[in-house]
C-alpha cells in the first residue's frame, strides 16, 4: 500500500491534531505530498522538520470561502488531487433543542466539508478517493450532543449521493465514523475534569478493546478507504469504534 501513495498529492483539514494529524503522518510517511491546513498549523511544526517539503501547510478556516479559495489555488499549483480528506470538525454540548447550535457545527462538520469538496473538485485527479469523518454516535445516543449527531448524521446522507454523482469522474466517496478516540476535541465539550473521567471510564466499559481508540488507528482505516485496496467501495460509512455500538 505504501507504493501507490508516493509522490501523490493529499489534502487533509483538520491537519493539525487528533485524527487529521495522524492521518497526515500516515500519508506523509508512504511517501505523499500533503498540503495541510488548519486554524492553527503548529501542531505540525514537528512533522514540517521531519518531512520538508511534501508538506505544505494552510493557515484557514474551513467555514471562510477566502480560505478555501486559497486552498484551492495552493493545490492547483502543487497538481492533481488524489486524496482529500475533509476531516476539520467541531463539537460542542448543547440543548438539544438549540438549532444556533447545529448551524455551528454543521458549519463546519457539514458544510465546511462538503465546501472542501466543492471548491477543490475542478483539481481532484479521475481516481481520487475522498474520506469524510462521520461519528459512531450515529447509531446510539450522547445526551447534550444531539446537534453534533445532526450535524455528522446529515454528511452522511450527501456523502451517499454524491457517492453515485461524482462515480462517473472515477472520484470515490466514502465516510470513517470513529468510536471514543483519544483526540483534543473531548476537551472543548465544556465539561470539567472530574465529568470527562466519569464518562471516559462509562465508555471504557463498552469497548472491547477496553480503551479510547488511538487516532492513528482510525487513520489506518481512512488510509485503507484511500487506497486501491478499497476501490469498489462507494458511499459506504465505517464504524472503527473497537465494538462500542455492539453492546
Amino acid at each position: 500500500m505504501s507504493n501507490e501513495f508516493s509522490q501523490r498529492l493529499a489534502v487533509v483539514t483538520g491537519a493539525s491534531s487528533g485524527i487529521g494529524l495522524a492521518v497526515t503522518q500516515r500519508l506523509l510517511e508512504r511517501g505523499s505530498q500533503v498540503l495541510a491546513m488548519a486554524r492553527h498549523t503548529d501542531g505540525l511544526d514537528a512533522l514540517a522538520e521531519q518531512f520538508g517539503d511534501n508538506l505544505v501547510l494552510l493557515a484557514g478556516d474551513v467555514t471562510r470561502q477566502k480560505d478555501l479559495a486559497r486552498l484551492a489555488q495552493r493545490a492547483a499549483g502543487l497538481g492533481p488531487v488524489h486524496y482529500l480528506v475533509p476531516n476539520a470538525g467541531i463539537a460542542q454540548l448543547a440543548d438539544g433543542l438549540d438549532t444556533q447550535a447545529f448551524d455551528r457545527q454543521w458549519a463546519v462538520n457539514g458544510a465546511g466539508a462538503l465546501n472542501t469538496l466543492y471548491s477543490l473538485r475542478d483539481h481532484l485527479s479521475d481516481t481520487a478517493a475522498v474520506v469524510f469523518i462521520g461519528t459512531f454516535l450515529q447509531q446510539v445516543t450522547f445526551p447534550g450532543l444531539a446537534a453534533y449527531i445532526a450535524s455528522k448524521a446529515a454528511l452522511r446522507a450527501q456523502v451517499r449521493t454524491l457517492a453515485v454523482e461524482l462515480a462517473p469522474r472515477g472520484i470515490r466517496l466514502n465516510m470513517v465514523s470513529p468510536g471514543p478516540t483519544a483526540t483534543p476535541i473531548w476537551n472543548t465539550l465544556g465539561l470539567s475534569d472530574e465529568a470527562l473521567g466519569s464518562v471516559a471510564s462509562s465508555v471504557n466499559q463498552r469497548l472491547l478493546g477496553g480503551q479510547f481508540l488511538e487516532a492513528g488507528a482510525v487513520a489506518d482505516v481512512i488510509l485503507f478507504q484511500l487506497s486501491q485496496g478499497a476501490r469498489s467501495v462507494f458511499g459506504q460509512d465505517w464504524v472503527v469504534d473497537s465494538g462500542y455500538t455492539l453492546r
